[in-house]
């Protein structure tokens, strides 16, 4: 009788696919966003509220328009007087998330696009401990289910990134969305490695109008723009 050696198979390895989030900077192609967004930082048009909040709008526009691209589309059958035309028209079930105050006008520009979106506010803000430090407290919140859906959470200013996870994890106790849209106006980009850090990354996109190289030891974007909201609204007390 004869005896061979046994024969052993090396168990297969298994790898795990890291699928990295989706960061869209759209300043860096040339549309008429870049001009609304020079608008708003620049020091000799910012004392023109108006015109600072309409500004804000039209990027939330742009950038719901951008978005929209994005979304499930199915052929519907539109009866007309005439007759019946087909059109391909988006399928998502949409929440738009606001951080307030100064996300008031950039969430209306995303509802002019979104007329059919369901609305969830958000009241988050720093409480100082001393001139550099401080806590992000969030107090309120208002929204829908959001279960299976796609959300959209708009902030103007991602400086650190925090109000932006603290908000996520308070939208987290109205259910599990399907997909999660983080939109900002100007990011730094610590902000947006932060966020990519905490999101979940096979169904995050964060989409940013500029994203800036560095926050200062206030933690204010540089360059920037200054206090969005106190630009649109007023300096606050």
């Amino acid at each position: 009788m004869e005896y061979y050696p046994l024969l052993c198979i090396p168990e297969q390895r298994k790898y795990t696919t890291i699928i990295p989030m989706k960061i869209i900077n759209l300043s860096e192609s040339n549309s008429i966003l870049n001009q609304y967004v020079a608008e708003i930082r620049n020091v000799e048009v910012q004392g023109d509220r108006l015109r600072f909040r309409r500004n804000i709008e039209r990027i939330g526009e742009v950038m719901a328009y951008k978005i929209s691209k994005s979304f499930a589309y199915s052929i519907k059958e539109i009866r007309t007087p005439l007759g019946t035309a087909s059109a391909s028209t988006p399928d998502n079930p949409i929440v738009i998330s606001t951080i307030l105050r100064a996300g008031i006008p950039y969430h209306q520009g995303f509802l002019s696009y979104f007329d059919y979106a369901e609305n969830a506010f958000v009241s988050a803000y720093r409480k100082y401990k001393d001139t550099l430090k401080f806590d992000i407290h969030i107090e309120y919140i208002a929204s829908p289910l959001i279960s299976g859906k796609t959300l959209i959470i708009t902030d103007p200013m991602l400086a650190t990134g925090s109000s932006m996870e603290l908000t996520y994890q308070a939208m987290l106790t109205k259910g599990e969305p399907a997909e999660i849209h983080v939109a900002a106006i100007i990011a730094s980009r610590q902000a947006v490695d932060h966020i990519a850090g905490v999101f979940p990354a096979d169904k995050t996109t964060i989409w940013c109008a500029a994203i800036d190289p560095e926050i200062n030891e206030h933690s204010y974007i540089v360059p920037g723009l200054g206090d969005a909201g106190d630009l649109a609204y007023g300096v606050k007390d």
